[in-house]
């Protein structure tokens, strides 16, 4: 049984590109977005609608409530296990979304130490006195790699990853194996790849379309839900402004702008991030994408 991970930066076409390719070959669809395994965060996410998913299954959707914080680590376990049922029942599983670490969890052994009680309680005693941008830019110098793959805003993740360094002596990302995938050697990564100035012009037309169809509305649910009660959800591109601005920080305007800016550099990150891992095989917005997709796959035929 094959598997096939599709992924690029944000608004590439990817689950297009998935549905698509699932149809052809008979495969199901596993999600490695950190936001879209959220119940509720749908608009803000461009998560598929049950009739855009056109009959496919799709696992790691909508599996936690916003109040719920996620790790690498049990994303990898539930992820594996979502891959070897569908394997199991004679079919291909198709991994796809943008969060590059989530997808190396998948493929590769990660060896992430244990949490250090001291350390981490070290480290946020830092991040309530000194701020996280002080956190953040030792991150830079100690692993530049890094801090392309974490976001700024995610106190938790940046926490751990100068935990890990502390721990280890070594740089976060030293626990990322480069090298063939150890866990599914046969694996095919399809990679999408725009244009910087078409990429940035699909993300200012999905956001503006995301106010269209009731994103503001979604949020203030979301809200209600408890989303400013969890740590990681209320993170996620979009929600975070939106939530600003309920807090009178942002208007909306601003909110909608510093989404368009915030994902552009997300994509940019995401970019970074996917270039460096040579398994990949890109696919570019000139090439006709399933065709050429599909040529890939005759590979492990």
């Amino acid at each position: 049984m094959k598997l096939v991970v599709v992924c690029g930066a944000t608004a590439t076409g990817k689950s297009d590109l998935a549905i698509a390719l699932a149809q052809e070959i008979n495969a199901e669809i596993v999600n490695a977005d950190s936001m879209q395994i959220y119940k509720g965060m749908d608009i803000g996410t461009a998560k598929l609608s049950i009739e855009q998913r056109a009959g496919i299954t799709h696992h790691m959707l909508d599996v936690l409530d916003v109040t719920q914080d996620s790790t690498v680590a049990w994303y990898q376990e539930h992820a594996r296990a979502a891959i070897s049922d569908i394997h199991a029942r004679g079919k291909n599983a198709i991994v796809v979304g943008g969060t590059g670490l989530y997808i190396k969890a998948i493929l590769d052994d990660l060896n992430f130490p244990d949490t250090d009680p001291v350390v981490r309680a070290s480290l946020e005693l830092e991040l309530a006195t000194v701020g996280i941008d002080a956190l953040f830019k030792r991150l830079e110098k100690l692993d530049p790699a890094a801090a392309i793959a974490i976001d700024r805003a995610n106190s938790r993740r940046v926490i751990r990853a100068l935990e890990v360094i502390a721990i280890t002596g070594k740089p976060f990302t030293a626990n990322l194996p480069r090298e063939a995938s150890s866990r599914y050697p046969d694996a095919i990564q399809l990679g999408l790849v725009m244009n910087r100035e078409d990429l940035s012009e699909r993300i200012a037309l999905r956001v503006d379309h995301m106010w269209e169809i009731g994103f503001v509305e979604e949020v203030d649910a979301l809200i209600g839900a408890g989303i400013t009660n969890g740590r990681t959800a209320q993170l996620a591109l979009g929600y975070s402004q939106l939530i600003a601005a309920k807090n009178g920080v942002l208007s909306q305007d601003e909110a909608k702008e510093d989404t368009k800016r915030a994902t552009r550099q997300y994509a940019r990150r995401q970019e970074t991030w996917f270039s460096r891992d040579e398994r990949i095989q890109w696919i570019s917005q000139e090439q006709p994408r399933l065709e050429t997709a599909l040529k890939h796959l005759e590979k492990i035929k």
